[in-house]
């Protein structure tokens, strides 16, 4: 008998790269951009962005700050990275050392704070069009020079709804965009179109689109069957199999209580691992047997390091067999279903986590 106690978070690199090259097709002929913020959603920014260099040629990135930046381009020398949270005195040395970093100034103050440095680096400009975050606003762009308009190496701006492929929002901010664009920013590249963007059409392509999410598997395009490969899988060991007798209490709180002999087991996954606590009494677990995948649902609490299964119908299961989480069949869209949240949350959360043992495949 094997015993284990580690959960494993597995990366298929193949789906991955799979489902960049499908987004890069539909967008053509937009330049691709692989968004890697957040250690590529927990993924390991720079084994991803090194995957999509090598296999996908792809010289440009996205990430939040210029941490996430350096580090890849300690790897990676011939590309550009945007750093989307844009500069400040906290990151204005990286900048120096890294002319391949190119900042997205969002507001006037910082565009001031980025001239008085005088670095060599380009910059990209962020326009507000309806989200109502980060970006100039119409009476901070007329304060612009026609120079300093010029100056930027693209103009962007991000959708409130593009996963909603008939919200007015969409229409009313492309309709913004290409107004500011043509006023401010005629003659410079442009890009609108995040992962959800893709799928809504050449009109919103422009120069650049920005592939995140959806690379990574998740549907951005939940308005129909997703198109991406699933990426990631979530698997944790069983620890312990026991009988839970009629009128016993399972778990923190005592939210669960057998109506009749029940048989659990508790698998060492919980929220210390990033897994949703919100999936107490409503989660599941799956576990392969001789008939196929089949289902455990989670009773009581997620505690911090474990989650306990009723696995009365399990064909045959022992100790160290692992139950999956997250999968082919039960994705992390899924998952996050249940939760209550979204599976970008859930992607990051478990994607960070130390204790996972993280398999590339």
């Amino acid at each position: 008998m094997n015993v284990f106690t580690r959960p494993i978070l597995e990366i298929n690199l193949n789906n991955l790269l799979d489902n960049y090259r499908v987004l890069s097709n539909i967008a053509k002929p937009a330049i691709p951009a692989a968004v890697v913020k957040d250690n590529a959603y927990g993924l390991g920014a720079v084994e991803i962005a090194t995957l999509l260099h090598e296999k996908a040629k792809t010289d440009h990135f996205f990430v939040a700050h210029a941490i996430e930046g350096q580090a890849i381009l300690n790897k990676l020398t011939d590309v550009k990275i945007f750093v989307l949270q844009g500069v400040g005195q906290d990151s204005a040395e990286i900048f120096k050392d890294y002319p391949q970093l190119i900042p997205v100034i969002s507001c006037p103050e910082m565009l001031r704070f980025w001239q008085s440095l005088k670095l060599q680096n380009q910059a990209a400009i962020q326009v507000e069009t309806g989200l109502n975050r980060l970006g100039f606003r119409e009476h901070d762009l007329a304060g612009l020079s026609k120079a300093e308009c010029k100056s930027f190496c693209l103009v962007m701006s991000h959708l409130a709804c593009g996963d909603e492929k008939d919200h007015f929002m969409n229409e009313h901010q492309l309709s913004n965009f290409n107004k500011i664009k043509a006023r401010y920013f005629p003659e410079i590249p442009a890009s609108i179109a995040a992962s959800d963007g893709v799928f809504l059409g050449n009109n919103f392509h422009y120069d650049l689109v920005r592939l995140g999410a959806a690379v990574y598997g998740i549907n951005t395009a939940p308005y129909r069957p997703n198109q991406m490969k699933n990426v990631v899988t979530v698997k944790a060991p069983v620890l312990q199999i026991t009988d839970l007798p009629k009128g016993d209490f399972v778990g923190y709180s005592a939210t669960y209580r057998a109506a009749e002999n029940r048989k659990i087991a508790i698998v060492s996954i919980g929220y210390g691992d990033g897994l949703p606590r919100s999936l107490s009494n409503v989660g599941k677990v799956f576990f392969s047997t001789v008939n196929g995948m089949e289902e455990a649902r989670i009773i009581g609490r997620v505690s911090m390091d474990n989650v306990i299964c009723d696995v009365s119908n399990i064909s045959k299961l022992n100790i160290g067999d692992y139950g999956i989480i997250a999968g082919d069949f039960y994705t992390l869209d899924d998952v996050a279903r249940d939760a209550g949240t979204i599976s970008y949350e859930i992607m990051s959360r478990l994607g960070k986590n130390t204790r996972f043992d993280k398999r590339y495949i």
